[in-house]
């Protein structure tokens, strides 16, 4: 069945149009009869001769006659030659060429081929091209990605300096509304103590509710034993230290109020504080809850 299909296919196409070639010959051959009948001049009358006579008394030797002359008479047109006729050879059967099947198949075999590969071509420039904009979108992802986490990052790492800056100006301000409310009562307990001890010293004619006039002596002279100081100190700066006690003279605290200046002979008076452990107690037996001792090296 393919074999007779293909013999079909290249069969050449039947003449058509036979009919109008016949009408168009004749209307030329009639065309070519009316142009020479229109160039062809008929003469059918005779040529027209002259003759000339003389006459004469005697009859004279008779000359020849002269010959007429010629009369101008143009000479027939030549027939046109006539039209060659076109001959149209009588169609004869002629057997079509018939391919060979196999190079048929091979020459269609590689016009798929061709049309295959160029097909292939085309769907990988395709998938090049998406695989770019892909690509392409897959890096602005990226990029977006990277500085949505920038931002995020500088945004955290500013909150958390703000409120370390908040958490930091908040203590600052405890501790120094602590160290403000200690200051102030220190400042009074010292103001305390400063009456107590110029109310000691200056006496008026009444007892004293205060320690006696020789107890801040007592103190001193119980504490500075136990202070163990070494270094050379220039001048003779004072200490000043708050200590608490119990009813029965137990230290419970000590404190620096005021500074001498050089660390390490607050750091021994304290020191000496501590190994005191207990203070003696007054000539009433009593021994005061809270009171600041002065210390300076050279005493």
């Amino acid at each position: 069945m393919a074999y007779a299909h293909d013999r079909l296919q290249f069969t050449p196409k039947p003449a058509t149009g036979m009919a109008s070639a016949i009408v168009l010959a004749l209307f030329i051959h009639a065309l070519l009869l009316g142009a020479l009948s229109l160039g062809v001049q008929w003469n059918d009358k005779p040529p027209v001769v002259i003759v000339q006579a003389e006459l004469w008394s005697a009859v004279p030797d008779i000359a020849p006659p002269l010959p007429a002359e010629p009369v101008n008479v143009p000479p027939p047109a030549a027939p046109p030659p006539e039209p060659e006729k076109t001959v149209v050879p009588p169609k004869t059967a002629t057997k079509p060429d018939i391919p060979d099947p196999q190079i048929v198949q091979e020459k269609l075999r590689k016009e798929k081929l061709e049309k295959d590969n160029l097909e292939k071509e085309r769907l990988a420039k395709e998938k090049l091209e998406k695989s770019k904009l892909a690509q392409l979108d897959l890096e602005k992802l990226e990029k977006l990605r990277k500085e949505k986490e920038q931002k995020d990052k500088e945004l955290k790492e500013k909150q958390q300096q703000e409120k370390l800056a908040q958490e930091k100006a908040l203590k600052e301000k405890e501790a120094k509304d602590e160290a403000e409310a200690e200051a102030k009562q220190m400042e009074e307990i010292r103001q305390l103590n400063l009456k107590r001890i110029a109310g000691m010293a200056g006496g008026s004619g009444t007892k004293s509710s205060g320690p006696s006039a020789e107890y801040a002596g007592r103190i001193r002279a119980r504490i500075k034993p136990n202070i163990t100081y070494t270094d050379t100190i220039s001048g003779n700066p004072t200490a000043e230290v708050e200590v608490r006690t119990s009813s029965d003279g137990t230290i419970i605290s000590r404190k620096i109020t005021k500074s001498s200046g050089v660390k390490s002979w607050d750091e021994a008076v304290l020191g000496a504080i501590d190994k005191t452990e207990v203070l003696p107690r007054d000539v009433d037996g009593k021994v005061p809850g809270s009171l600041v001792i002065s210390f300076r090296p050279r005493d």
